[in-house]
């Protein structure tokens, strides 16, 4: 139960379908893509990974000072404009005699990643241990180190963005960073909102970033469960449909400004929707087994609790269906068991799996969809599978009447994470 109201007061969003609420809203109202053939290597098409990439967004128009940026990751670029946007969109001025928060009741809790190394920044160390053809290890404690940047760890430390987003908003409350993979925005969004409930803060910065089109990520590719190669990559992920045959990974953050109801009245700040209910369930992988769906069902039924509505009061719900086989089938015999033929949505088929980034990327739209009654359709889908027996919205966009919405994210790993949103 939440013993306190917390708002949502301001939305960032860089995505690769839209870097501003508007036009990324529009583009999962017109099922648009931003999928296609990755620029992380100078090869033709034939020899491209898949993946979805941000379009250009300027960190230079937000870091202050500007050399700030050398230690920044792309990842803590992408958290740290997603941060400026929600702040702006919230009316907060966080600097000067006009601020309108206590620095010391300003805090920050952001989901992130493991954050891949730059290979460019680290070539000439490693070309250091190179002789006659052969590498030396001995050689990289000795000449390496030498020619590696010495904050270059700054620029790859999972609790950067936070660190980051703190420093440049002048927020001395609590600070955190969670890394839970796709669950890790949601997870760090009910940590804001128990952050002011126990009265440690005022107003929170959250939400997550992940950029898996980095070529760290890019080696080890086959352990996400990613779809094959496609002529036209736009036509994957297929999100509970039954020609689906896995995701596809890409970049994102997502932001959100929390406060607490009565202090964003007084300051006359406009509302988006109230955090009514969530919940954080795991089923433990043990000995090698896949979850089933019991924490997926449980945690339906427990952010139904927390809010205290009943399944009939959804309006819609913004899935994780990410377009794996066995995710969708156990996420969608969940919803079904527990919620029934409430419409259904992804937004797996414009972007795919942007990692930590996912929850507060997809979280965005849900709020959105709140606001306009209108829910977006899941792109790619053309044919229910018969193992996903639920109400999946393709298509077109369809309308709503609730007032309330649920927000789902898992990890292969058994958690399990649903939040409810009111308008």
């Amino acid at each position: 139960m939440i013993t306190q109201e917390v708002v949502l007061t301001g939305l960032g969003v860089l995505s690769p379908v839209g870097i501003d609420k508007e036009s990324f809203h529009n583009a999962l109202l017109e099922c648009r893509s931003g999928i296609g053939f990755l620029n992380i290597a100078t090869s033709d098409n034939s020899l491209r990974p898949m993946g979805s990439e941000v379009p250009d967004f300027h960190a230079k128009d937000f870091v202050k000072p500007r050399k700030n940026i050398k230690v920044m990751s792309r990842d803590i670029q992408l958290a740290f404009v997603s941060a400026c946007h929600a702040s702006a969109d919230a009316g907060l001025v966080t600097e000067g005699d006009a601020r309108t928060v206590d620095p010391d009741r300003f805090g920050v809790v952001f989901g992130s990643d493991l954050i891949g190394a730059e290979v460019d920044m680290l070539l000439d160390a490693y070309r250091t241990g190179i002789q006659n053809g052969q590498y030396h290890f001995e050689r990289w404690g000795i000449d390496a180190m030498n020619e590696v940047f010495p904050l270059w760890m700054l620029k790859f430390l999972p609790n950067m963005p936070a660190c980051q987003i703190s420093i440049g908003h002048d927020a001395r409350g609590p600070s955190n960073s969670v890394t839970l993979c796709r669950g890790s925005s949601l997870a760090a969004i009910i940590e804001a909102v128990r952050t002011i409930e126990r009265g440690a803060a005022d107003v929170m910065i959250a939400g997550g970033c992940g950029n898996r089109v980095n070529q760290d990520f890019q080696t080890r590719i086959k352990s996400y469960f990613t779809a094959p190669r496609q002529s036209d990559p736009s036509r994957v992920p297929r999100p509970f449909d039954i020609d689906r045959c896995g995701s596809v990974l890409g970049e994102g953050s997502g932001a959100f400004v929390l406060e607490r109801r009565d202090f964003a009245k007084a300051r006359g700040a406009k509302i988006y929707a109230t955090i009514r209910g969530f919940a954080e369930v795991n089923e433990p992988n043990l000995h090698k087994t896949r979850p089933t769906g019991l924490a997926i069902r449980r945690s339906i039924r427990l952010a139904l609790q927390s809010a205290g509505l009943t399944p009939n009061d959804i309006g819609f719900i913004n899935a994780d269906g990410t377009g794996a086989e066995y995710d969708d089938r156990i996420e969608a015999e969940a919803i079904q068991n527990v919620l029934g033929n409430i419409p259904v949505t992804s937004n797996k088929g414009n972007f795919g799996d942007l990692g930590s980034g996912t929850g507060a990327v997809e979280l965005v739209s849900a709020v959105l969809s709140l606001r306009d009654g209108q829910i977006p359709p899941t792109r790619n889908h053309e044919k229910t599978a018969p193992d996903c027996p639920i109400n999946v919205v393709y298509g077109k966009p369809s309308t709503f009447s609730s007032p309330f919405a649920l927000k789902l994210n898992q990890t292969r790993m058994g958690r399990s994470f649903a939040m409810i949103l009111e308008k």
